[in-house]
């Protein structure tokens, strides 16, 4: 994943509300998340499917951050 799209990621879930990210399940959050970022931008299908292994294995650390 390129840098900038890191930065994006980690940015809308600092922004995101905390109940939003807990109250949503593994594969509701990694939709949501997914489709919050694509939305900003046009991901291509490599992206989409980087993005989505990446939130997959970041999921304690994104409800880590919600938490606190």
């Amino acid at each position: 994943m390129n840098p900038h799209l890191l930065h994006q990621f980690w940015a809308l879930v600092e922004q995101s509300q905390s109940n939003r990210i807990l109250s949503l399940d593994d594969n509701s959050l990694v939709s949501w998340l997914t489709e919050q970022i694509s939305g900003d931008r046009s991901l291509d299908s490599i992206e989409t499917a980087n993005l989505d292994c990446y939130i997959r294995s970041r999921i304690p650390l994104i409800r880590d951050i919600a938490r606190g």
